[in-house]
């Protein structure tokens, strides 16, 4: 068995996830303007979007240790528009994802929170990790959010890309490529980061 097929294998785990909503999900690969994205779902929503990886082996790993246990299946209607969407944001279409039903049951509260104020932050524009944190009422709080939103299992639909450091400064991201990822995700949208004009010139 090679490197990556073993990849795979361990990645997807057991056939099933005793207890919660995962032990049902089914994921798909799909082709956007900046590589073969995953997504997964089950019966209370999207689940997990995973930004493009390495190889596409490698993206569908990272995508069911997310999700163990999912299977490669053809997405039900409500997903599809999700999925359509997603690629028509990353060709720099306006899309409103804003209503994409996501399945937070494992989500810890205060991320939940944290999504739902990045969900609101509109493409073209951004907030800074003290102005979610003050919106949430917890001021000095900004770490707290960036960790929140370095685990963000909902890149694209819970846009964690249009959440900057303070005075405009780029930030982490957790994605493949990282801060170059970030930028470029910036750039499709339009969207002004400090000092990223050279880069969003070389990238776009």
């Amino acid at each position: 068995m090679s490197d990556e097929a073993r990849l795979v294998r361990e990645a997807e785990g057991p056939e099933s996830t005793p207890g919660g909503s995962r032990a049902a999900c089914g994921f798909t690969l799909f082709d956007t303007a900046i590589g073969r994205c995953g997504i997964a779902w089950g019966g209370r929503g999207v689940v997990a979007v995973q930004l493009p990886e390495a190889s596409e082996v490698a993206t569908r790993a990272r995508l069911l240790r997310r999700v163990p246990g999912a299977r490669q299946a053809v997405p039900p209607p409500d997903v599809q528009r999700a999925l359509d969407g997603i690629v028509g944001l990353l060709r720099g279409e306006a899309s409103d994802l804003s209503t994409v039903a996501l399945d937070m049951t494992r989500v810890p509260e205060f991320h939940r929170r944290v999504y739902e104020v990045a969900r609101a932050i509109a493409p073209g524009t951004t907030l800074s990790y003290g102005d979610i944190a003050a919106r949430l009422g917890a001021p000095g709080e900004a770490r707290a959010v960036g960790h929140a939103l370095g685990r963000n299992p909902f890149a694209i639909v819970v846009p964690c890309h249009r959440v900057v450091a303070a005075g405009g400064k780029v930030g982490g991201f957790s994605a493949n490529g990282g801060v170059a990822t970030k930028l470029r995700l910036l750039s499709i949208e339009r969207a002004p980061a400090e000092g990223a004009l050279p880069l969003f010139d070389r990238i776009v």
